[in-house]
């Protein structure tokens, strides 16, 4: 049977992977000096603590080591097929590929980018489990989940401006005047997944999920695709965002789930991602 890896980016833990039956590896964080395997040794509430004392995270790829044991480890049972979060906002499709050169079976291991990340991710490396469950080879593998690959659309809704000045991820002038403004912008992947742009800059929190409704409506989402809403310690909003999906496409799978340290990084405290993917 192939085996299914991948990284945390798809909100499974390396516990509740291994449960499931596929090998995760920890991107890492770095905050207030240290450095820690997300989901593993940092947990968003300790995160979030840590964030408000003042410091600011950086987050990288999960380290040499981690991937080579997570290769040596799932190669030795048979092909593997390893899933990354996209190229662009993580090193960790560049690191797989150097990883699987150095590896002496590496004609067993296929990396592939995923081009998204968190929800679609998720949902794409348990359909590719499930297929491999099924007896199917890398090959058809990868056929099968073609469509969740292109079928898929992301948002970012950020709302801590001072965070996001901070980081350095917007102006000072910009975050000033989104400030005073009670602005809400909403951030989208750009193309092939390398980067994030701006989709629209709302009144508030409310027309910004409206704006992906819009959006979702337009690729058509329905049944066969899964809604995930994830949120960064900001509960009622990520509920009041489930509420709105919910009544805009009942048909559709939901699920709200709760955002990991890497991307709380990217996003800043209170921000919430809204994704739809294709899950047939």
């Amino acid at each position: 049977m192939v085996q299914i890896t991948a990284d945390t980016s798809t909100m499974l833990t390396p516990r509740t992977g291994a449960e499931l039956g596929v090998g995760i590896v920890p991107l890492h964080v770095t905050i207030a000096g240290k450095t820690y395997r997300e989901m593993d040794e940092i947990f968003p509430p300790e995160f979030l603590r840590i964030i408000d004392e003042g410091n600011l995270p950086t987050s990288s790829q999960p380290s040499p080591a981690d991937m080579e044991a997570l290769f040596e480890k799932a190669c030795a049972r048979s092909p593997v097929l390893h899933i990354s979060m996209a190229d662009g906002l993580s090193g960790s499709y560049a690191s797989a590929c150097a990883m699987r050169e150095n590896m002496p079976n590496k004609e067993y291991i296929t990396v592939i980018n995923s081009a998204t990340l968190c929800g679609p991710h998720g949902v794409i490396v348990r359909k590719a489990h499930r297929l491999a469950r099924e007896g199917l080879t890398v090959e058809e593998i990868l056929e099968g989940i073609r469509p969740n690959l292109e079928g898929n659309k992301s948002f970012l809704i950020p709302q801590d401006f001072d965070y996001l000045r901070r980081g350095g991820r917007l102006s000072p002038a910009a975050a000033r005047v989104g400030g005073l403004l009670r602005l809400v912008p909403l951030l989208t992947p750009g193309e092939g997944g390398r980067n994030l742009e701006k989709a629209g800059l709302c009144r508030n929190f409310t027309k910004a999920v409206e704006k992906c409704i819009e959006s979702f409506r337009r690729m058509g989402v329905g049944p066969d695709h899964v809604i995930t809403v994830s949120h960064a310690d900001t509960f009622e909003q990520g509920r009041k965002a489930y509420a709105m999906l919910s009544d805009a496409f009942p048909g559709a799978a939901m699920e709200l789930l709760d955002l990991t340290c890497a991307f709380i990084t990217q996003g800043g405290p209170k921000c919430v991602a809204i994704q739809a993917c294709l899950r047939v």
